[in-house]
């Protein structure tokens, strides 16, 4: 007589973890680490489609005519600052550094946002 053959197949489970990341509360639902620009004056007029920005550099604007509420919600000190130029070039009008802060600006000669770290600003200081 055969004795049967009993073969144990193991499963090998891999975990992989999320990168860290700093966790925070959103501002005026503005989510924490990003810059907002609001459809206008004030925080209750809802954040724009694409209004949304989270890296480093410039981002260029169009279409932004009169007030809008824009915030800070970045974090360890980082700002935005806005530029009569493109591509964070021009003279600069405003800096908004990090608390989280929000204030109301008129975008109507704004051509670029540009969001930074230290004291390198692109643009000439207001």
């Amino acid at each position: 007589m055969v004795a049967p053959v009993i073969m144990v197949v193991g499963l090998l489970l891999a975990a992989t973890a999320a990168p860290a990341s700093a966790a925070g509360p959103s501002y005026y639902g503005c989510p924490y680490g990003a810059v907002c620009i609001y459809n206008g004056s004030t925080p209750s007029t809802g954040i724009e489609r694409g209004g949304v920005y989270w890296s480093y550099g410039p981002h260029n604007l169009s279409n932004q005519f009169g007030y809008h509420y824009v915030v800070n919600n970045q974090y360890g000190g980082a700002w935005v600052e806005t530029c009569t130029g493109y591509n964070g070039t021009g003279d600069g009008e405003t800096i908004i550094f990090a608390a989280p802060y929000g204030d109301s600006l008129y975008l109507t000669p704004i051509n670029s946002i540009v969001l930074g770290l230290g004291d390198n600003f692109p643009c000439s200081p207001p």
